[in-house]
């Protein structure tokens, strides 16, 4: 029987494989740009957001909101009969003691299973569940240039390659006529800008010891992932930044399956550090009303 870790990785394979990564998408038409609870209204995060979504692009939803068969009942729906749930995983960490007579812990970390239900397929949900809410108002360029000014990040403009320099810390950017499109320029600026949360005094982001001489592809990886987090939050549409490492992840990820739990992980952590500097406040309140 498959682990879910050979589950989950062989879906983002088949995926990367089709040329449809599930984290490059219009996110700007989106009422939920990012998978969420229905009920409590939170965000999936990590490897359940990229479930998620391919499970919706699969499928069709134009709804990004799930709940459990429980929760569903809970809220006086009913999941129709002959529908199948997506599985979604959660880490939980218990603390063993070392012995019956030791006292001190350890953590062991346990992964476990929950079935979701998208939206369109619970009959009988509360209006305010069923019913959308209403998409946030702000001016996502806005609040883009927000987001880059806020990051207090050494951001340079000039030449024609994008690129974050580790030993001088700062970002290099073509200057922004150069880009097709500002959602093009913001695009490029948040996946450099998440290749510069890995420094040490930020996520500290160490990936060699892991991966070894596939280190650079997987921080690649991390990045686009990063990216378009922040981007699906800010609603710009997503994009690919470096199709040219498609073929180095599908290595990785074929020999080792708990690589892209590992990078949706650090790639989840990176666009946290990024969303919470001093602007987001207005913003994540928006948001969570």
């Amino acid at each position: 029987m498959q682990s879910i870790y050979e589950v989950v990785t062989e879906r983002i394979i088949s995926a990367l494989e089709a040329g449809t990564p599930p984290w490059v998408r219009p996110w700007s038409g989106q009422l939920e740009p990012v998978p969420v609870n229905a009920g409590s209204r939170r965000a999936y995060n990590g490897i359940n957001r990229l479930l998620l979504t391919l499970e919706g692009q699969a499928h069709g939803f134009s709804r990004n909101a799930w709940l459990t068969y429980r929760q569903a009942a809970e809220l006086g729906g009913q999941v129709r009969g002959g529908e199948h749930g997506t599985t979604i995983v959660f880490y939980k960490r218990p603390a063993l003691a070392d012995t019956a007579d030791d006292t001190s812990k350890r953590v062991a970390p346990l992964l476990r299973c929950f079935t979701v239900f998208n939206l369109a397929q619970v009959d009988g949900l509360p209006e305010n569940v069923a019913q959308p809410a209403a998409p946030p108002t702000w001016d996502s360029l806005e609040e883009a240039e927000r987001l880059l000014v806020g990051t207090g990040a050494d951001i340079r403009h000039g030449g024609f390659s994008a690129f974050f320099s580790p030993a001088e810390d700062l970002i290099q950017l073509p200057d922004r006529g150069c880009f097709a499109t500002a959602e093009d320029y913001y695009a490029t600026a948040t996946h450099e800008l998440s290749h510069w949360t890995g420094a040490p005094s930020r996520c500290n982001r160490q990936l060699t010891g892991r991966f070894g001489q596939a280190a650079y592809a997987m921080e690649e990886l991390v990045a686009e992932m990063a990216s378009a987090f922040v981007c699906a939050h800010l609603r710009i549409d997503g994009r690919l930044q470096h199709a040219s490492y498609v073929a180095n992840w599908l290595d990785v990820l074929r020999a080792d399956k708990r690589a892209i739990f590992t990078a949706s992980a650090q790639a989840q952590r990176a666009a946290d550090y990024l969303l919470t500097a001093e602007w987001t406040r207005d913003y994540k309140a928006q948001e969570a009303a």
